[in-house]
């Protein structure tokens, strides 16, 4: 494919999703990361896309787009399991979880769905469908809520039902982190009801994919040093992970 052919599809891929990854586009157009990197370089420089750590994105700012369910949960499948497993080590038979909507933790929820004694608190119904459907014997406690496009239940119901409850470990998908602005995501909504799940917890674990650096979202949910564990993949860079390990304390990157 010519260098025009794939920078042109590389733009229309961005204004279609607001935010692409260098792994996703390189395996779409069949070329290496390094030429997608070079195109990402040659077309910030026309002012078409704006390089983001991992990817780019629309100029201007993606904060506010919120990507659908179905969307996110066919992009960056291996980290995201591996995350799962990794993260899967905080959480022993017995405990009461909180985990927020998205597909990391719909991916560990996969993974939870064999361990005993649980009792899961959620605001997604993809993730409460998921025990159900593998027989599990956990207790999933379902907030109300209005629906998202990242199939978070969000509102007044959902925030007044988690200020009852307390769990041991919260798990939480980000839509990005970020050194100033901590971890955020573009819905104001689903910003105070993860607010809500984090004020629940005696401990919090951020999942997040290495993609999720430097990506700032419409509204935070908590700053670094709200976060007790990140756990994420071994492409979080380096400098990423000295200014995690130095507000958080403890980060896990899984193989």
């Amino acid at each position: 494919m010519l260098a025009d052919v794939r920078r042109t599809e590389i733009v229309a891929i961005v204004a279609r999703e607001r935010v692409a990854r260098v792994a996703d586009l390189a395996e779409l157009l069949g070329v290496s990361v390094v030429t997608v990197r070079r195109d990402i370089d040659a077309l910030e420089d026309a002012g078409l896309v704006q390089k983001i750590h991992g990817g780019a994105k629309l100029p201007g700012g993606a904060g506010t787009h919120e990507p659908g369910f179905e969307l996110k949960s066919t992009q960056g499948t291996q980290e995201k399991n591996a995350i799962a497993q990794a993260a899967l080590q905080l959480v022993q038979d017995g405990m009461a979880i909180g985990l927020s909507a998205g597909t990391t933790t719909w991916a560990l929820a996969k993974a939870l769905s064999s361990r005993k004694n649980l009792t899961v608190v959620t605001n997604s119904v993809k993730i409460a469908d998921v025990f159900q459907a593998a027989g599990s014997r956990a207790s999933v406690i379902l907030t109300g809520g209005e629906r998202t496009p990242s199939d978070a239940l969000v509102g007044p119901l959902s925030v007044a039902a988690l200020r009852r409850l307390h769990v041991d470990w919260l798990l939480m998908g980000v839509h990005g982190m970020d050194a100033e602005a901590g971890f955020t995501t573009p819905n104001l909504a689903e910003a105070e009801t993860n607010r809500a799940l984090v004020a629940s917890a005696r401990r919090v674990a951020v999942v997040a994919d290495n993609s999720k650096w430097g990506v700032v979202g419409l509204s935070t949910i908590a700053s670094l040093s709200e976060v007790d564990v990140v756990v994420s993949d071994g492409g979080l860079q380096p400098d990423a992970r000295q200014v995690l390990e130095s507000s958080c304390g403890r980060v896990v990157l899984a193989a």
